[in-house]
């Protein structure tokens, strides 16, 4: 069963996935609901 942090963890890097997938960091933040300011702070903190 997985936790909350698992949960979070989860959308972050299918956020950061699907952006690489579609090489299109606008069109992923779209999808999954997220601006592109969180996107590039999920991107450094990797």
């Amino acid at each position: 069963m997985l936790n909350s942090t698992d949960k979070i963890i989860k959308h972050k890097t299918g956020l950061l996935n699907l952006a690489e997938e579609l090489g299109n960091v606008s069109k992923a933040c779209q999808v999954m609901g997220c601006s592109r300011d969180t996107f590039y702070r999920y991107k450094s903190a990797v």
